[in-house]
């Protein structure tokens, strides 16, 4: 099993008790002694960032939920780290943050799109051990990323299928579970 790291992604096991993650995909952005971040890649919500930050530009920006922490704050990946001062490498041309007012003037100038950036209100966040302590109780399988699956747009039930399916073979039920066992 693949420990936490940087870059890496978390797939929720069925079993999961806690609503904020069922069936979720998150990117981990930050790891290491004291904390660990991450962006649930597959909770989409109908709203779009210019109906949230005063000033952006109309655009076709959706937003995802990115957590339970702190979801009135706006947290963007991107592929654009080059461009954007203060970005921080999460893998190789993939990115997290920097100066929002470039990302403002480039979605003005029509310069990046939906699959260059994604915007996340609100953040996944556990203290110090306690993703390791929920990865070795079998709520996360630990598996790879790269930039093209974390920029990917997709529901909840896709991209977790995928990676599910892509998986060892004794986690193929996964996908055929109901919603509520309880109602099976």
């Amino acid at each position: 099993m693949l420990k936490p790291q940087k870059g890496r992604l978390l797939i929720s096991a069925p079993s999961m008790e806690d609503s904020n993650f069922f069936r979720s995909v998150i990117l981990i952005a930050v790891h290491n002694e004291h904390e660990s971040v991450g962006f649930v890649l597959n909770q989409p919500t109908k709203i779009k960032v210019h109906h949230l930050i005063e000033n952006f530009p109309k655009s076709n920006f959706p937003i995802y939920i990115g957590g339970p922490v702190e979801r009135n704050s706006l947290h963007y990946i991107h592929t654009i780290g080059e461009k954007i001062d203060g970005a921080q490498e999460i893998i190789d041309g993939l990115y997290w943050g920097g100066d929002f007012k470039i990302v403002n003037k480039m979605v003005e100038n029509n310069e990046i799109n939906n699959s260059n950036i994604r915007f996340f209100a609100g953040y996944s966040g556990w203290n110090e051990n306690q993703l390791i302590t929920e990865a070795r109780e079998n709520s996360w399988v630990i598996v790879p990323s790269n930039k093209e699956c974390c920029m990917q747009l997709s529901s909840n039930k896709e991209l977790w299928s995928s990676f599910i399916k892509k998986m060892d073979i004794k986690y193929a039920i996964w996908t055929n579970l109901p919603t509520d066992p309880s109602l099976n």
